[in-house]
C-alpha cells in the first residue's frame, strides 16, 4: 500500500515522530513529504541511523532552515506546501491514503493560510462536499457535531436539524470504514440527560426528536448521558458515538488512551489520518517524542485506506 506522510511544522516533532515510526511498516511504500532537511535533523536528535529504507521515498518542499521550537513563518510554509502536496499526489491517486503530522495554527496562519486547521484545509483543496473528523482509539469512535467553535457557540448550535444531520453523517462514516454493524449512539448535552427537563431542555426538545426522526434512516438510540455513553462506547457496545461539542469527545478519546487515539478525515476523496496532538514545541529537537500515536495514524490508514477509496467511489459515485 502506497501511504502518503506529510513531516508537518518543522520546527515541532513532527519530522522526529514519522522518523522514529518507519521502521515498523516495511511492507509498505511510504512517501514521505515535507522539508528533507527537518528529517534529517529529527533523525540526528534522535540518535536514528539509516532510517530511510528502500521502501521510503522523499518529497523535499524545503528547505525549512527553522529553529526548534518557535513559532515561524518559514515553517508555517513548509506545512502549507507538504498539506497542498500530500493533497495533489492522493488525488491523482499516488499514493491511498494520506497521514498529517501536527502543524500549528499561528505559522499557517503568518504563512499566509486562509484555514487555521487541517480539516477544513483538506476540504478546500479536495473540493470536498463534506468533511467529517472522527476519533478511533481502541474500541471507541467518537464523531464530533461540531468542533472549532466556543462552547457556547456549540451549544447553540444543538438543534433538531443538526442533530438528525449528524447521525446520518455518523452512519455514513461506518460506512466509508467498511464497518459491518453500524450502531449509533447520541451524547447529551446537558447532565444526567437534562432529567427530564429539570437540568435542561435540550435532550426533550432537539436530540431526541432528531433521534426520533433518524431511526428510519440509521441504528441510531439515546440521548445517553455524556458521563457514561462513551465509557460505552468503548466496550463495544456502540460502534461510533456523536459527541456535540469539542472537547465533550476529546476528553473522552484522550482519557481512554491518550497515545493512541488517532484523528480521521472522512468525507474526502481519500482517507486521512493524523496523530491525535500539536508540534510540542516545548520538547521539539530533543528526540524524546512519543511517536506511539503516529505509528497508530500510519496503521489506520493501513488497516482502512483502500477499503475507504472502494466505499467512498459507491457512496458517492466517485471515479479512480
Amino acid at each position: 500500500m502506497r501511504i502518503g506522510i506529510t513531516l508537518g511544522d518543522p520546527a515541532g516533532v513532527g519530522p522526529e515522530i514519522v522518523a522514529k515510526s518507519l521502521g515498523r511498516f516495511r511492507e509498505d511504500h511510504l512517501v514521505l513529504i515535507g522539508a528533507e532537511d527537518s528529517l534529517s535533523r529529527a533523525s540526528e536528535a534522535s540518535s536514528l541511523k539509516n532510517s530511510l529504507g528502500r521502501n521510503v521515498s522523499v518529497v523535499d518542499v524545503g528547505p525549512a532552515r527553522v529553529s526548534f521550537g518557535a513559532v515561524q513563518r518559514r515553517a508555517g510554509v513548509i506545512a502549507l506546501r507538504s498539506i497542498k502536496k500530500g493533497v495533489e499526489m492522493a488525488l491523482k491517486g499516488e499514493v491511498d491514503a494520506l497521514v498529517t503530522a501536527p502543524i500549528n495554527k499561528e505559522a499557517i496562519v503568518l504563512a499566509g493560510s486562509k484555514h487555521i486547521d487541517h480539516t477544513t484545509m483538506l476540504g478546500a483543496l479536495a473540493g470536498a462536499r463534506e468533511v467529517s473528523t472522527v476519533f478511533e482509539t481502541k474500541k471507541l469512535r467518537v464523531y464530533f457535531m461540531t468542533k472549532h467553535v466556543s462552547l457556547v457557540e456549540a451549544c447553540k448550535e444543538v438543534k433538531e436539524e443538526k442533530v438528525y444531520e449528524a447521525i446520518l453523517v455518523a452512519d455514513r462514516c461506518l460506512q466509508l470504514l467498511g464497518s459491518k454493524r453500524r450502531k449509533v449512539a447520541v451524547a447529551a448535552l446537558n447532565p444526567h440527560g437534562g432529567e427530564g427537563g429539570l437540568l435542561g431542555n435540550e435532550e426533550k426538545e432537539e436530540i431526541q426528536p432528531a433521534i426520533e426522526r433518524a431511526k428510519g434512516k440509521a441504528d441510531v438510540m439515546g440521548p445517553y448521558p455524556a458521563d457514561s455513553v462513551f465509557y460505552r462506547g468503548s466496550r463495544g457496545e456502540f460502534d461510533i458515538v456523536v459527541a456535540l461539542y469539542h472537547d465533550q469527545g476529546h476528553i473522552a478519546a484522550k482519557m481512554h488512551s491518550f497515545a493512541r487515539t488517532v484523528s480521521m478525515n472522512l468525507g474526502l476523496p481519500f482517507l486521512r489520518t493524523s496523530v491525535d496532538h500539536g508540534t510540542a514545541f516545548d520538547i521539539a529537537g530533543k528526540g524524546i517524542a512519543d511517536e506511539t500515536s503516529m505509528v497508530e495514524a500510519i496503521a489506520k490508514a493501513k488497516e482502512y485506506g483502500l477499503v475507504y477509496k472502494e466505499r467512498y467511489r459507491l457512496i458517492y459515485g466517485a471515479k479512480d
